[in-house]
């Protein structure tokens, strides 16, 4: 537990438009931030907690750009006091002068005892004035880090600037804080720990209550795409037919009801995923090459997601497998393992037919006619478990690397254009995996919640897990 007397401050500075904000934006997680492309728009020193359980963790304070350095800094090193009381001092001698109204202001927190963070734009040369900056902040004495925030690939001029930084600060870290992911953040909270040793212990609090935090979310995740699924594949409805109904028509109308609930419970699906992560006003509009721009039953979307057809069918032999071998296991051994092979085939043969109608109303719903009485559901066609998830991890990649100090939304391309053919992560998943999905397709069929039952949900949700603990490892594609 973090006390509150020992939360640690970390005082975001650097020139106007270099990117303070946005470096600031992204560590706390908070895309309310105010960004903007005109200098000198953040003028008072505001703080940005982070919390973690309704506890805060760390926090931020964005400050307003130096107005006068080298003035600043000529006072400074004039300055005939005592090196504790330097920035009191200042502040006293010049508080009141709008001439230095932004110099005072942004040394506030250090006289909190804030921790200094220092953002460049690394793509522009380094100036005269930069080194004033830089030599005001070492002369404070406060523990410091540079961040030189790449906001283009220009890297032209960063062996001047990481020279010259080698001089002022503690630790120096490349950081583009439009594109930083997840382990992009934890590492530069790591690098606090190396500019001042008594920071160590606390930052190390706050880096696994970050890790913590993460992981929670993640299991969160997976409770999400759980009942997502199981609301999508246990869909039942009954309605009767009356003379002279038509039942062609009447079937068209109960499948697009289904594919109607199916949409909206993906969109809160997500909308739930965005809240975890704290997109407040992330709304990016995907490209038109994008396959989550694609509607969850076009025929496009069920190319590029979900198993191939080769997988299909090899799904459904494990599962046949599984109930054949069920019967194996019942007569004590003496039927040779028979029944496990012609199980195999038999559910490679249905799942190969389902593959090939994978968006026939009858084959995904399981319609049928029975005394007038029209029933669809469950869900009959396992690809429809594999695609929607596979919609949901795509989701997830993008909110989980999507940095909260990113603006551009209307200008990004979406990952999903450099992505390869089968774009989905469910084809990546071994005979295992894919045997631990058809049996909790099977249960989910038959609504089942047997001790067994229990234990392949678990199996379920630990492949969820995994699947999420991967893509957090992996950096978005640009």
């Amino acid at each position: 537990m973090i006390e509150e007397r020992k939360i640690p401050e970390f005082a975001v500075i650097g020139h106007p438009n270099e990117g303070k904000s946005s470096v600031l934006s992204t560590l706390a997680e908070d895309d309310s931030v105010r960004i903007s492309p005109m200098p000198g728009e953040t003028r008072q020193c505001q703080i940005f907690p982070v919390t973690i359980d309704g506890r805060e963790i760390i926090r931020f304070t964005d400050t307003p750009g130096f107005q006068n350095p080298r003035r600043t800094l000529q006072w400074m090193q004039e300055y005939q006091g005592n090196d504790d009381t330097l920035i009191a001092d200042f502040i006293a001698a010049h508080i009141g002068d709008p001439d230095f109204k932004d110099d005072c202001e942004l040394l506030q927190p250090l006289l909190r005892g804030a921790g200094i963070i220092f953002v460049v734009d690394g793509s522009r040369p380094l100036r005269n004035m930069d080194k004033a900056e830089m030599e005001i902040l070492r002369l404070t004495g406060c523990p410091r880090m540079a961040i030189i925030n790449c906001k283009v690939e220009e890297t032209g001029w960063l062996g001047k600037w990481q020279l010259e930084f080698r001089k002022h600060f503690n630790s120096i870290r490349l950081f583009n804080s439009c594109r930083a992911t997840y382990q992009e953040r934890i590492a530069l909270l790591e690098s606090l720990k190396g500019i001042d040793q008594n920071l160590q212990p606390i930052v190390d609090q706050v880096i696994i209550a970050f890790k913590n935090d993460w992981q929670q979310r993640n299991t969160q995740v997976v409770e999400l795409l759980l009942g997502l699924v199981e609301e999508g594949l246990t869909y039942h409805r009954s309605i009767s037919l009356q003379p002279g109904d038509d039942e062609g028509a009447l079937k068209k109308k109960i499948h697009g009801q289904y594919e109607h609930f199916l949409r909206q419970q993906e969109k809160k699906c997500q909308q739930q995923m965005r809240d975890l992560y704290k997109h407040n006003i992330f709304n990016l509009d995907l490209p038109p090459h994008s396959i989550l721009q694609e509607d969850l039953f076009a025929e496009k979307t069920w190319e590029f997601l979900g198993l191939s057809s080769s997988q299909l069918i090899m799904a459904g032999a494990l599962g046949g497998a599984a109930v054949g071998a069920g019967i194996d296991v019942a007569a004590a051994g003496l039927s040779f393992g028979i029944f496990s092979t012609i199980g195999g085939i038999v559910g490679a043969a249905g799942t190969a037919l389902k593959g090939r109608e994978l968006l026939s109303g009858t084959r995904l719903l399981g319609m049928r006619l029975d005394a007038q009485q029209l029933t669809v559901g469950p869900v009959k066609n396992i690809q429809l478990l594999f695609v929607l998830l596979d919609r949901q991890f795509l989701f997830y990649s993008h909110i989980i690397n999507w940095a909260h100090g990113r603006r551009d939304y209307q200008t990004s391309s979406s990952d999903d254009a450099m992505l390869p053919a089968k774009v989905g992560y469910s084809a990546d998943w071994n005979r295992e995996e894919r045997k631990v999905c058809n049996r909790f397709f099977e249960i989910v069929q038959k609504n089942e919640h047997s001790e067994q039952d229990a234990e392949i949900r678990v199996d379920m949700a630990t492949l969820l897990r995994r699947t999420l603990e991967k893509i957090s490892l992996v950096r978005e594609v640009p």
